[in-house]
């Protein structure tokens, strides 16, 4: 049986191939790709939310969502731009700032990487990585409460 292409998934679908992907890279030692995927994958979290609390709480089209997604250019402008304004909990408005920030960590380590040419190594890699995890929890367990990511096993290198 052939895979869905990767652009027909559900984001859900699109965040656990990251993950998946993630615990390969690592099994190879490939650090900094690891980081990528797991921005990506917090990324693809925050799509998740954002078009949950829009689906739940406007009547914008998809293709209207999608086009706010782009506009907030990354994980940061989703945070500031959608996520967090779009919260009137103060409670779930706090927790929400509280990943933001994690977020921040998150870009921060990717950017250096993809922008810079940094490298890492696996500490940085494994602190990224619970990161992401945090982010991926606090976003799409509210949407998705039965959601678990899936831990891939990985063939160990020798």
């Amino acid at each position: 049986m052939r895979a869905t292409p990767y652009n027909d998934r559900s984001d859900i679908d699109k965040l656990q191939s990251q993950w998946n992907k993630i615990a390969g890279l690592r099994s190879r030692r490939d650090w900094s790709a690891a980081i990528v995927r797991a921005a990506t994958a917090a990324e693809i979290a925050a799509n998740i939310a954002v078009r949950k609390r829009f689906e739940a709480n406007s009547q914008f089209s998809p293709e209207f969502v999608n086009e706010l997604l782009e506009w907030a250019n990354g994980i940061k402008g989703k945070f500031s731009r959608l996520i967090v304004p779009s919260e009137k909990d103060k409670d779930r408005k706090k927790e929400l700032k509280a990943l933001e920030g994690i977020a921040d960590k998150i870009n921060g380590k990717r950017n250096a990487i993809v922008h810079r040419g940094a490298f890492a190594e696996e500490p940085d890699t494994v602190e990224v990585v619970g990161w992401a995890r945090q982010i991926v929890e606090g976003l799409v367990l509210p949407h998705h409460p039965g959601f678990t990511l899936q831990e891939k096993p990985t063939k160990t290198s020798r």
